[in-house]
């Protein structure tokens, strides 16, 4: 073409993506990538934990199938994942059957399938504070009013969540309340039982559903003297016992932190009319979860080396875990403290008032180690004198390094 033409302007952006904020953690990837960086921010699996020999079985008997696995399945997922998925669940003390499960691109697109069956602009969304990133982020693309619920080393606090239902109108009475109450990202607390009691029936009091995200609750630590200790009941159980018309709660897991993160399996177990809603909402999003990946899986499940891949993720997070909060005790007594996590991921450490976050976040990074500031995990971007610490991907003698650049970080900060 040899003639120009003026263009018009495009037109605008959705008014949320016009500036839209990204995952506070996805944006510290770029410090990963400076040589000897040791990272305890990102919430990943250790791929020394990963069975790669089991996968590459089930992934060779997924395609010994024929090119089954290579075409569209029902958006619901492939009937043998759901199968599996629905024994994990119920072995977890859960009523399900494999047509009450569908299959999600990890428990993530779980969530936001809710929110956008659910969630109108200007609906109300309870969570519990420090929550996980990317429920806000989500929350915020969907206009929600987000209120928060506060936590302590216990968990999600039922008292306060019982007295700001009582204070709102009923106009402002939430949709939904999201919580993990195993092992909680970033918290690493476990939601003690007659909490989890006092939830469902708060959520049958006030009609609102509760998101149980549980991708960690297998991850429990052995007690000191070696024992496994038992699991609080599931909420979603506790639903099924209180004998309401329609179980409030929602539950929702994943195989990325026990299995592998790369095959993005996650499922939602529901009530009938919920479920069929987020299954038609997920037909838009990507039509269904690879088939492949659903293969792969439900074959690595049948296999039966799931329990040993489970138990050894187990034992060395549990010896990581240690590590890291030993190392904290030994050497920055008085300045930064964090309680043992029974489970999961994730240490959460507070420091010292005089301590300013963005000088000790700065003074970290200078001497090579990665956290999560604490600011990360509220609606608001106050500054919080906390950190998320993951123990799960380094090694022990990483973890050892960690500390020690840790320690030097904070007499920099404080200096």
């Amino acid at each position: 073409m040899s003639e120009l033409y003026a263009q018009a302007a495009m037109p605008a952006f959705a008014a949320m993506f016009a500036q839209p904020a990204g995952s506070p953690i996805r944006e510290l990837f770029p410090y990963l990538s400076q040589p000897g960086m040791i990272s305890l921010a990102g919430g990943y699996p250790s791929p020394s934990l990963f069975d790669a020999h089991g996968l590459a079985l089930a992934a060779s008997q997924a395609m010994a199938g024929g090119p089954q696995a290579l075409q569209y399945c029902a958006t619901e997922g492939l009937p043998l994942l759901r199968e599996a998925l629905a024994a994990q669940t119920r072995a977890r003390g859960m009523q399900a059957s494999a047509e009450q499960l569908l299959v999600t691109t990890g428990s993530q697109q779980a969530f936001d399938l809710l929110v956008r069956v659910l969630i109108e602009p200007g609906d109300t969304v309870l969570v519990e504070v420090p929550a996980y990133p990317a429920t806000l982020q989500a929350l915020r693309l969907a206009q929600a009013r987000i209120l928060t619920v506060p936590m302590d080393e216990h968990g999600l606090q039922t008292e306060a969540l019982a007295e700001l239902l009582r204070s709102l109108p009923a106009q402002q009475r939430p949709k939904l309340l999201y919580t993990v109450p195993n092992f909680s990202n970033p918290r690493g607390t476990l939601l003690g039982a007659a909490r989890r009691e006092a939830l469902v029936q708060l959520a049958s009091t006030y009609g609102f559903w509760v998101v149980e995200d549980d991708p960690y609750g297998e991850l429990c630590f052995d007690a000191p003297d070696g024992s496994t200790p038992p699991m609080p009941t599931a909420l979603r159980t506790l639903g099924e016992q209180s004998g309401a018309a329609v179980n409030p709660v929602v539950y929702l897991s994943s195989l990325s932190k026990t299995v592998a993160p790369a095959l993005r399996v996650g499922w939602m177990l529901a009530d009938g009319d919920l479920l069929r809603r987020c299954t038609i909402a997920k037909q838009t999003v990507d039509l269904c979860t690879s088939p492949l990946a659903q293969m792969v899986a439900a074959c690595y499940l049948q296999s039966g080396r799931y329990p040993a891949t489970v138990q050894r993720a187990r034992a060395e997070y549990q010896r990581r875990m240690q590590a890291l909060v030993q190392g904290i005790a030994a050497q920055l007594e008085g300045q930064v403290h964090c309680a043992p996590p029974a489970g999961g991921m994730f240490v959460w450490a507070t420091f010292a008032q005089s301590i300013d976050p963005q000088a000790l976040f700065d003074a970290a990074v200078s001497r090579q180690v990665l956290y999560v500031p604490g600011k990360a995990f509220y609606p608001e971007g106050a500054q919080v004198h906390a950190m998320r610490l993951s123990f799960a991907a380094p090694d022990v003698a990483q973890i050892e390094q960690a500390v020690q650049r840790l320690a030097a970080a904070v007499e920099q900060a404080r200096r």
